[in-house]
């Protein structure tokens, strides 16, 4: 017995539609009523359910049903549950109309299955942020995980939905795929490459979320945002974004702060060019100067005592300080600057601090600063080594040193002002005689 058949006679006495018109009329009426209560029932079930979960999330002290809530996961139940009544419904009014009943059907599966995907997707987003929260966690490439477990539940979703629309076994597209396999090894090359390098990252521990990076090659200098599947994004300093191939991070050399950053100090290794010609030994009158220099005044009194008890036994012309034992202004300066870095508060004394020699060059004799800042961030650092270069270079000619660099327009200027200087001297010199 078929059902519905008032809506047969109203448009056969109302209209006059008759036959295979009406039947087909009928029909329209019909899926206009399916997709009408689809819409309703969606409303009701979103309202309904995400004001039951609001509800319960602010009552629970747990993180994750707040992250369900804000990525959609009620959501896309509230879009599942009138899926189902619909296709549970559809065979009782589409029962007169068997081909129209199946093909219903399969969208409806269709559509399921879209949702589903949909669903878990959601669901993954929630794992993801509820993970980050976790300290432990924070710094690890969650994301690539999490892209990779959305590409095959889309992958999956997929295929169940072709498979579902043109009546075929999934395995039948299966087979398909596997003889297109070099095809696509190639189109998702990146994407293997990137999980590859994504699991090769996470456990060799080689760089993490905040990690500071710099990687030249891709001129990124700054701290790692994001690690995708494919992409890494690194927030430069001056705040824009420079998005590097996963794999770069393995095929290429880049250099990790981490560090530094984790240490009791950040290193400052930074020289100044000394004028060799004002390199001398140290004079009585120059040390007495010196010895007014309060932070090397207990050192030079210790030094010449030493220095006076060795060369009294051995050397016998005392007269020239190139025999035995001498005090220079240039070693005086270096441990004038090693006492003063180990009093410079802002320096973690407990880590290397030395200043040394380096070669000399046709340019000077660079004098070398090594320490360690215990200002890590960067415009504090900066301002530390300012400070430190600001008094070493103002304290350079306290002892008759002078520092190297190379002579400027002003500097010629000044010279060829001295020699006609020097020549109008000369010259009325001889006028005069």
């Amino acid at each position: 017995m078929k059902r519905f058949d008032a809506i047969k006679e109203w448009l056969s006495s109302t209209f006059a539609i008759t036959g295979h018109t009406a039947e087909w009329v009928r029909l329209g009426i019909y899926l206009v009523g399916l997709v009408v209560a689809w819409v309703i029932l969606v409303a009701i079930a979103r309202k309904i359910i995400t004001s039951v979960a609001v509800k319960i999330a602010a009552k629970t002290e747990t993180i994750w049903d707040d992250a369900m809530i804000r990525n959609g996961v009620f959501n896309n139940v509230a879009y599942l549950l009138p899926a189902i009544l619909m296709d549970l419904s559809s065979g009782l009014i589409l029962e007169d109309f068997t081909k129209a009943q199946h093909r219903v059907n399969l969208l409806i599966n269709a559509y399921l299955i879209g949702v589903f995907i949909s669903l878990f997707s959601a669901f993954l987003n929630s794992v993801k942020e509820v993970l980050y929260t976790r300290e432990s966690l924070r710094d690890k490439p969650i994301n690539s995980y999490i892209q990779v477990s959305k590409i095959v539940i889309y992958f999956v979703g997929g295929i169940l939905i072709i498979s579902e629309l043109m009546g075929k076994n999934p395995l039948y597209f299966l087979g398909a795929m596997g003889a297109a396999s070099a095809v696509l090894l190639l189109i998702f090359k990146d994407t293997i490459l990137g999980f590859v390098a994504s699991i090769q990252l996470s456990a060799n521990d080689m760089v993490r979320r905040g990690d500071w990076v710099t990687m030249d090659k891709y001129g990124a200098d700054g701290d790692v945002i994001e690690i995708n599947l494919a992409t890494i994004k690194v927030q430069n300093f001056d705040l824009t974004i420079t998005t590097i191939p996963t794999y770069a991070f393995i095929s290429d050399s880049f250099k990790n702060w981490r560090g530094m950053q984790e240490s009791e100090g950040r290193r400052v290794k930074r020289a100044i060019k000394i004028n060799k010609n004002s390199v001398k030994f140290c004079t009585p009158e120059m040390l007495e100067k010196f010895r007014k220099i309060d932070l090397i005044q207990p050192y030079i009194d210790k030094k010449q005592m030493e220095l006076a008890a060795h060369n009294e036994k051995s050397v016998v012309h005392k007269e020239l300080p190139i025999n035995g034992l001498s005090l220079t202004n240039i070693g005086v300066f270096r441990k004038y600057l090693e006492l003063y870095l180990k009093s410079n508060s802002k320096l973690n004394t407990r880590m290397d601090t030395m200043v040394r020699h380096l070669p000399p060059t046709e340019t000077g004799l660079p004098l070398e600063i090594y320490a360690f800042s215990k200002e890590k961030k960067w415009e504090n650092y900066e301002d530390v080594v300012a400070d430190i270069f600001d008094h070493v270079l103002a304290a350079v000619s306290f002892f008759d040193l002078s520092v190297f660099q190379n002579p400027s327009g002003a500097d010629f200027q000044g010279l060829a002002a001295k020699a006609i200087a020097g020549e109008k001297a000369i010259s009325s010199n001889k006028t005069i005689e």
